[in-house]
């Protein structure tokens, strides 16, 4: 005769089991999951991130272009490129603009049809070790003569922007002594709100 507790309390373990198994099961299936995409997400940022010499071409290009921009007057495509905290340092010791002073004093010229042509003339570029942060260097032939240009880009949302852009105006050292001259007046009215 058949001992009807046993296999009821057999059944019972049975199901037990079967329980926590398919648990088990379903806690694995997710890990598993979870595993896979975190892999192929990491994967897909390492193909994301450009190699320095990419990275290079890049902004060789974007710096090209956005001086092509300046001298067609393409006002928005020049403005587009600085970041929203983008900082200009010109030749002039007043000129430390915001992006939006940058841009009231750029658009007078740009309206007229044609803002300022430089030709780069060299350039070199530096690629930080995370490769979202670029820092460069030019040479320019301006209406000013050689200038020297030198900036930051950060790459943000997949998107390379100016930081800071610096222009200097190049002076040979046999003529700093004149130049020095040249600037004594205004460099002595200038310094009188940092003398206060």
């Amino acid at each position: 005769m058949i001992d009807f507790k046993i296999l009821l309390a057999a059944k019972i373990i049975n199901h037990g089991f079967q329980k926590h198994y398919f648990c088990l099961m379903k806690y694995l299936k997710l890990f598993f999951f979870m595993f896979v995409a975190l892999v192929a997400c990491n994967q897909a940022g390492e193909l994301a991130k450009q190699q320095p010499e990419d990275i290079i071409v890049t902004v060789d290009t974007l710096l090209n272009n956005w001086h092509k921009d300046a001298s067609e007057a393409n006002f928005d495509q020049y403005m587009a490129l600085m970041d929203s905290i983008f900082v200009f340092i010109g030749t002039d010791a007043n000129e430390n603009w915001t992006k939006r002073q940058f841009a009231a004093f750029c658009k007078p010229y740009f309206d007229k049809g044609k803002a300022w042509d430089f030709q780069t003339l060299e350039r070199n570029v530096y690629v930080s070790k995370n490769a979202d942060l670029v820092w460069f260097d030019e040479l320019l032939d301006t209406w000013m003569g050689v200038c020297r240009g030198s900036g930051v880009f950060e790459k943000t949302k997949n998107e390379w922007k100016i930081k800071q852009y610096v222009l200097s105006v190049s002076i040979p050292n046999e003529d700093v002594r004149a130049v020095i001259e040249a600037k004594m007046a205004t460099d002595s009215i200038f310094m009188i709100r940092y003398k206060k």
